[in-house]
């Protein structure tokens, strides 16, 4: 079988093509309804790489992705089912799987993904085929346009466990794209006691106010005050903000950096984590939280404020336009085979 995807070849080379469904990825074919765009996708199109993981042969993007359930050989899910899809796969043996952290296994896979060779192909393809551990399937009620912000959503909530829940707690959100809006509506959601996001433009703060936040804050101009956040969701990736972070941290308080920042070195001001014992804390991906995040998404419909723009796949160059341009959009969903 032959479907429709969209396949990266290098930097600035994104086309739409046909390719063979290939079943070896798992039984289960899945029509897929809707695609977000990620950053990572953004990446690979800009520059042919996302960090050190630089394209060796074409990819098929994308790992924000929901369907309904076309063929399972498996019985797992009746046809027509509709599902989220879980994009790792853990290799279940290595020191990280071992102790209950799937998603920093060193030899993860992930949909859309060149870490590895041959590359983990992508979910942005009319249909793909997929393992039964994979489906999530969706609560009655759910529309698939808002169920495909599960993947994002559920990093923000790994984050937001990292950092150790938020309820009444003062929480501060450094960057307004599309994991940050996700992260303070959550924290909106989850009974934070307040909700600051900063960002550098007014159209992202909008957007957060929209979506419940407390305080919106456009850098430069205007401030976060010191001291004045429990919890720090870093979701910009801007070196700089790792040392406003630190500072507007309170005493005791802790930073999650969820934001992918620069490979190399650079430098960060840690003496206020230092006086203030703020705990300074990666955030990797997700495992569990994808579960979480449907159930949210279920009972939440003001999550579907994030997503700015539904365009289909043949206008995939200008969906892509579109997100890598944070003044005119938030989350761009990709219609790939209807919903």
């Amino acid at each position: 079988m032959a479907v429709q995807a969209l396949v990266v070849h290098g930097a600035g080379d994104l086309r739409l093509e046909e390719r063979p469904l290939e079943p070896s990825t798992g039984p289960v074919v899945v029509r897929v309804a809707y695609g977000g765009i990620c950053g990572s996708d953004l990446h690979y199109v800009a520059e042919g790489r996302v960090g050190a993981f630089a394209l060796r042969e074409p990819l098929v993007l994308g790992h924000e992705v929901v369907g309904t359930v076309e063929a399972d050989p498996t019985g797992s899910a009746a046809p027509g089912t509709p599902v989220a899809i879980h994009p790792a796969t853990a290799d279940g043996t290595c020191a990280a799987c071992r102790s209950g952290a799937p998603n920093v296994c060193v030899a993860g896979r992930y949909l859309g993904s060149a870490a590895t060779l041959p590359h983990t192909q992508g979910g942005f393809a009319e249909r793909i085929a997929v393992r039964a551990d994979q489906l999530r399937p969706l609560p009655d009620g759910l529309p698939l346009v808002r169920a495909v912000l599960a993947e994002p959503l559920a990093v923000a909530l790994h984050a937001i466990t990292r950092a150790g829940g938020v309820a009444g707690r003062r929480v501060l959100v450094t960057g307004a794209g599309p994991i940050g809006l996700l992260a303070a509506r959550a924290a909106v959601a989850l009974g934070a006691a307040s909700v600051t996001v900063t960002d550098l433009l007014e159209r992202p703060l909008a957007a957060a106010r929209a979506l419940g936040a407390t305080h919106a804050v456009r850098l430069p101009g205007e401030a976060v005050e010191p001291e004045s956040a429990d919890v720090v969701l870093e979701a910009s990736g801007a070196p700089a903000a790792v040392s406003a972070a630190v500072f507007a941290a309170a005493r005791h308080g802790v930073v999650v950096q969820i934001g992918m920042v620069p490979g190399e070195a650079r430098p960060v001001a840690l003496a206020p984590l230092i006086a203030k014992e703020v705990a300074l804390l990666g955030s990797f991906r997700f495992d569990r939280e994808l579960d979480d995040a449907i159930a949210l998404l279920a009972r939440d419909g003001g999550f579907h404020g994030v997503v700015s723009h539904v365009l289909p796949l043949g206008e995939a160059a200008a969906a892509f336009a579109l997100a890598a341009d944070p003044a005119a959009s938030s989350k761009v969903v990709l219609e790939l085979a209807g919903g």
